[in-house]
């Protein structure tokens, strides 16, 4: 079969053939009278397995030696190919993630361009001043956008700088912020969940604050108890039991039982307040410490309904109770 014919049904056009034949991929097993390359069978054979190997990604050097040395083993090359691709996949992931990022945030010109891949950049440096100093420049310069804010806030351990990058996510006005931050409550690891939450409690507005309040039925008892604490100084009566849950506890009981008291606004949901902390009290797996500072919570919980569980407590048996719930009552009669 001569080279047009050869080229016509392998695809492979009749100078990459020549160049095959010149590197000695290739040779064509005869000549005609005219002394034209003739490929038999057996070279259209092989012109196929070299293309099939190209399809893989290997070099034509690689295929040379793959085809020609009997004791080549694939697996080897075939595990360099596949950790090849991979970090050929996460580079050019990479790239595509920093294009994306310059085309939201709507670069009016080069300069755009150039100072948004400038704040980029320095989000990711090494050095924490620079990451501080692109956090803060971010609100007032070309805005980063929120997706890179929310990577860098998710993933950093110094704490001025994370200071910072909350305070630019809740500033950049970014719909998206919420929902990214969101996700990261699910992450596997502790710490950016902790972070995720910390920077969904500084950011403003309704979407902020339903996903906090979806928060208090996530698995992490950090994460419930930053997001119920938040919640109540918002006014979102949802986070009492989680609030209450933390006085039984002792992590941030001051801060919870403050939250409440805030919550406590009308007579009603003072009520309800005073009721499940008494509620808690009652219940047999209660300890000590923990009936002590429910018994204090009462104190920041107006209406009648707390006045006598404090009534009640102070003829408690617990003596430590009791007389908490007494000194509790004077402070309330000389109010």
């Amino acid at each position: 079969m001569l080279i047009g014919e050869v080229a016509r049904r392998s695809g492979v056009s009749a100078r990459m053939l020549r160049h095959y034949e010149s590197l000695g991929l290739v040779r064509p097993s005869g000549r005609t009278g005219s002394g034209y390359r003739e490929y038999s069978a057996e070279d259209i054979r092989r012109i196929f397995h070299i293309e099939s190997l190209r399809s893989l990604g290997l070099s034509l050097r690689e295929i040379g030696r793959a085809l020609d040395d009997p004791g080549f083993a694939p697996s080897a090359l075939v595990d360099d190919l596949i950790r090849q691709t991979r970090d050929r996949i996460a580079a050019e992931t990479e790239l595509l993630t920093r294009l994306r990022r310059i085309n939201a945030a709507d670069p009016a010109g080069w300069e755009d361009v150039l100072q948004v891949v400038a704040l980029l950049q320095a989000l990711g440096s090494k050095s924490a001043d620079a990451r501080q100093r692109a956090a803060l420049s971010s609100v007032d310069e070309v805005p980063v956008p929120v997706e890179a804010l929310v990577e860098a806030a998710l993933s950093e351990t110094e704490p001025n700088v994370a200071g910072a990058l909350r305070w630019a996510l809740a500033r950049s006005g970014g719909d998206c912020g919420p929902a990214l931050l969101a996700e990261g409550l699910g992450s596997p690891v502790p710490a950016v969940r902790k972070r995720a939450v910390q920077s969904l409690a500084e950011m403003p507005g309704g979407e902020a604050t339903a996903r906090l309040r979806d928060a208090l039925a996530n698995p992490d008892v950090v994460v419930r108890g930053y997001a119920a604490l938040v919640l109540g100084t918002r006014g979102v009566a949802d986070a009492v039991p989680t609030l209450i849950d933390l006085i039984v506890e002792g992590r941030n009981d001051t801060d919870a039982a403050d939250a409440l008291s805030v919550l406590a606004s009308d007579t009603a949901t003072a009520d309800q307040i005073a009721t499940r902390l008494v509620d808690r009290l009652a219940h047999d797996t209660t300890e000590a410490p923990a009936r002590g500072r429910l018994t204090q919570a009462l104190a920041g919980i107006p209406g009648t309904r707390a006045l006598r569980a404090l009534v009640e407590l102070s003829h408690d048996v617990d003596r430590a109770v009791a007389l908490t719930a007494a000194y509790l009552l004077q402070i309330r009669d000389a109010r």
